[in-house]
């Protein structure tokens, strides 16, 4: 498929079916949960009875041939909060990575319990980062040993920084099956949260993103049956088998997960620059100093100006990487981290520059551009740091193995 900038007209009824929920369900409780860090579910329930949060519509928006209908969806939500976006769209990242390395049978069964029913909403969990092993995915410590004679799979080990840690109801899990073979020597699995030995303790207090439940998450010779395995076990001996006759394996999971990814992240902070930067319009039309709005000054104007042409640049990469991926296209250049970098960097330039604008009331909780500005700054570290995608851009311009 060519790729084009024009949005269908499916494109255009899911933007405005997304902006009318964030306008009226999730802006008028963003200050709540954000205030409270408690999970939004009411909101989630709301998201599910009106169709925006569930299996149906994330398969349904998979099939978009241009890969525009997931950057469209979640820009509007993160444009509501970012908290309360991140509440509907963390789960995709678990559904994402059964859907990279799960078998179709697997699929069809996991993915649904991921989200639930409108009825009663579940969420996911993807646990891949450890205390040690967060960019050095080599240095991941989880285990996963096989018990041939149960048929099964025995975890132990720390994930750290869950998205839905805690409250989750299934979780996938990068582990190691074969140490020594870094990267390579890594599976995941899929499992319910109440299997006996996992135990989150505590939810992490964070500098934004409050809406967001975040927790750590313990594995004690936690038991799965051997079809926890994704892709199954008969992939798993022949990618291990070459690895250790030093034959290329693929992508490895988690990675493969995040690079699929990164544009819909990309777009989280698209909808929060935006969010910012029209609040910030807003407030300079209306604010009058000296006699006059304080957008006829020069120096907010031209803030202004940067700010609409910074989230446009940014857009436009992230765009253009989901119709990368949705078209199967390599990411000769990094494109997909292209996008996430300079997303997350847009993100926090111009919540920080609306704050200014608004000057003292916008350093305020009085006032949304500081919660917008906490939480930006994750976008800036989550799903690989700003520094870790530059590394993978430099790599894939200059063809160098740089460290």
């Amino acid at each position: 498929m060519t790729f084009s900038l024009a949005l269908t007209d499916d494109h255009i009824t899911l933007r405005d079916w997304a902006h009318e929920f964030a306008e009226k369900t999730i802006r008028p409780a963003a200050a709540e949960y954000d205030e409270s860090e408690e999970t939004p579910w009411p909101v989630l329930q709301e998201a599910a009875k009106a169709g925006l949060y569930g299996f149906e519509i994330m398969s349904n928006l998979r099939e978009d041939e241009s890969g525009q209908s997931f950057p469209i969806l979640t820009e509007e939500l993160f444009w509501g909060d970012g908290g309360i976006g991140l509440a509907i769209m963390g789960t995709g990242l678990a559904a994402a990575g059964i859907a990279a390395a799960g078998t179709l049978e697997q699929i069809i069964e996991w993915v649904p319990q991921c989200y639930g029913s409108a009825d009663d909403v579940k969420v996911a969990g993807f646990c891949s980062s450890e205390p040690e092993a967060g960019s050095d995915v080599a240095n991941m410590r989880t285990t996963a040993k096989y018990d041939e004679a149960s048929d099964e799979w025995v975890i132990s080990g720390q994930k750290a920084w869950v998205t839905n840690g805690g409250i989750a109801d299934v979780l996938v899990v990068q582990a190691v099956v074969e140490p020594g073979l870094g990267s390579r020597g890594q599976a995941a699995f899929v499992l319910k949260s109440d299997t006996a030995g996992i135990a989150s303790p505590k939810k992490l207090r964070k500098h934004g993103l409050h809406a967001s439940n975040t927790a750590d998450i313990f594995f004690d010779d936690v038991r799965v049956p051997g079809s926890a395995l994704l892709g199954g076990k008969e992939k798993l001996d022949a990618k291990i088998a070459r690895a250790k006759e030093g034959r290329k394996t693929g992508a490895q999971a988690a990675m493969a997960t995040f690079e699929t990814t990164r544009p819909t992240v990309g777009a989280m902070a698209i909808g929060v620059a935006r969010a910012a930067y029209e609040y910030a319009l807003d407030y300079a039309k209306d604010r009058v100093v000296f006699g006059k709005p304080i957008i006829e000054n020069q120096a907010i104007s031209f803030m202004l100006a940067d700010m609409a042409t910074e989230i446009d640049a940014a857009r436009l990469l992230v765009r253009r990487a989901a119709w990368m991926g949705a078209a199967k296209q390599p990411f000769a250049a990094a494109e997909g981290s292209m996008s996430k970098l300079k997303a997350g960097r847009v993100a926090v330039w111009s919540t920080e520059r609306a704050i200014q604008i608004l000057g003292g009331v916008g350093y305020t909780r009085e006032y949304p551009v500081e919660r917008m500005h906490r939480d930006a700054k994750i976008f800036d570290i989550f799903e690989g740091t700003e520094q870790i995608q530059q590394l993978v851009i430099a790599r894939a311009i200059s063809g160098v193995r740089l460290t």
